[in-house]
């Protein structure tokens, strides 16, 4: 019997699904994680603040938002970095750590 090629087993299925269910339960993770806060020693290492016009240093436009390092949602208020993994940053934070979104 020849098998219909839109058909997928039920491997297949159950892989696909396991993935989505996967992906989906990350992204609620990420937006259930505490937000830094600037006062911990690495926050401060890199000079965290939670509103990039409160920053000394930073240029002008700059913020987590539009870092290579954030990983937040576009127009999130808050979303992980690759610096201070567990954590959430503010979108309108900043830190020296700031490289441009390419």
């Amino acid at each position: 019997m020849r098998e219909h090629p839109l058909q997928i087993s039920r491997r297949q299925l159950l892989g696909s699904a396991l993935t989505c269910i996967a992906i989906g339960t990350s992204a609620a993770r990420a937006e259930q994680l505490p937000l830094l806060d600037p006062a911990t020693t690495q926050a401060r290492a890199l000079k965290y603040v939670e509103d990039a016009r409160k920053a000394s240093g930073a240029t002008r436009g700059s913020s987590c938002a539009n870092c290579s390092l954030y990983q937040g949602k576009s127009g999130a208020a808050t979303g992980p970095c690759q610096l201070f993994p567990g954590k959430q940053v503010t979108a309108a934070g900043w830190c020296t750590s700031w490289a441009p979104q390419m």
